[in-house]
């Protein structure tokens, strides 16, 4: 029984998989709309059959006409529930990374080419059941955005989980929906150390290499006189000799200043020892983000190879992409 079970469940699953591509924008049609009837609409149907099965007993006309008249209501709500639903088309901004046990933000953009849509909600579906639904409007022949907060588990780059967009307008007999299944992928990095424990003295050499000096151009210690050059600051010009070349026919002289000298840091796997795995990550984690607060250009060695120094926010989302997808 078994064995016949598993290739029946592998077509449907292939089946159900082709009717929802995976993509970052989707549409509502005919074939990926869904209703059925809700709690209220199934008590509603009930009310329907006790008010004519009363009517059959009692010839009553007027209940023959009440009846008749609720179940075109009925019908009716069916119908504009499918219709509220069908024609939306939808897309999303891949979400940002975010560090294991936050919170990300899931940006939706909708775009209606028809009339006014009510009750939209958007919700996702996750191991645990589906989320808290997020509500929007959207207006006739115009847009809507819609934000959805979904947690991060565990490390490493994620699938976004599937999204059910959902209307019960107008009157909640019939609930409507679709499935849609993102491609787009979020980095959940390591979560850092709540409070960061200082640089380890041996980072600062590179586990044992002298550290490397630099000088950046742009600061504010004087390091001499050089002609001028196209960017230089009206500030820097030293007005006085330069008149005096600019009467021989030379270029202006600027003062020529530079940043102190600048160390760069490693953060090395090997000096977070004693701690486990992830405990290990979450102290690297620490270090990158502080050494990028506080503007000091930082390498990261890890046992499967070195990021060399560097600084911003690209390398930032380097070092924590490289921990985040960290096997040991």
């Amino acid at each position: 029984m078994t064995s016949l079970a598993s290739p029946l469940r592998r077509r449907w699953q292939a089946w159900w998989q082709a009717r929802q591509p995976v993509a970052d924008t989707h549409a509502t049609t005919q074939r990926n709309v869904y209703i059925v009837p809700t709690i209220a609409g199934l008590a509603f149907c009930g009310t329907l059959g006790v008010l004519l099965l009363a009517s059959i007993n009692e010839q009553l006309s007027l209940g023959y006409a009440l009846t008749f008249a609720l179940t075109g209501a009925g019908l009716a709500s069916m119908h504009t529930t499918h219709a509220n639903l069908r024609g939306l088309e939808m897309d999303l901004k891949a979400p940002d990374g975010v560090h294991a046990g936050d919170e990300f933000t899931l940006e939706l953009r909708m775009h209606n080419r028809g009339h006014a849509r009510f009750g939209i909600a958007v919700s996702a579906q996750l191991d645990s059941g589906a989320t808290e639904p997020a509500w929007v409007d959207v207006p006739a022949l115009g847009h809507a955005a819609l934000k959805l907060r979904l947690p991060a588990g565990r490390r490493g780059l994620r699938e976004l989980p599937r999204l059910i967009v959902t209307t019960r307008f107008p009157l909640g007999f019939f609930r409507a929906w679709s499935y849609w299944r993102p491609a787009s992928r979020v980095w959940v990095y390591p979560r850092p150390d709540d409070v960061p424990a200082p640089f380890p003295p041996q980072a600062e050499a590179g586990a044992g290499e002298a550290a490397t000096a630099r000088a950046a151009p742009g600061g504010t210690d004087f390091s001499g006189v050089r002609a001028y050059r196209r960017g230089d600051s009206l500030k820097q010009i030293l007005w006085r000799k330069s008149a005096l070349a600019l009467e021989q026919g030379l270029p202006l002289w600027v003062r020529d200043t530079e940043s102190p000298l600048s160390r760069d840091l490693w953060l090395d796997w090997r000096d977070t020892q004693g701690r486990d795995t992830e405990a290990r990550l979450s102290r690297l984690t620490a270090w990158v983000l502080a050494a990028e607060r506080q503007g000091l250009p930082y390498g990261l060695r890890l046992p499967a190879g070195e990021t060399p120094p560097g600084l911003g926010p690209a390398h930032r989302q380097a070092c924590l992409e490289r921990l985040a997808e960290f096997e040991a």
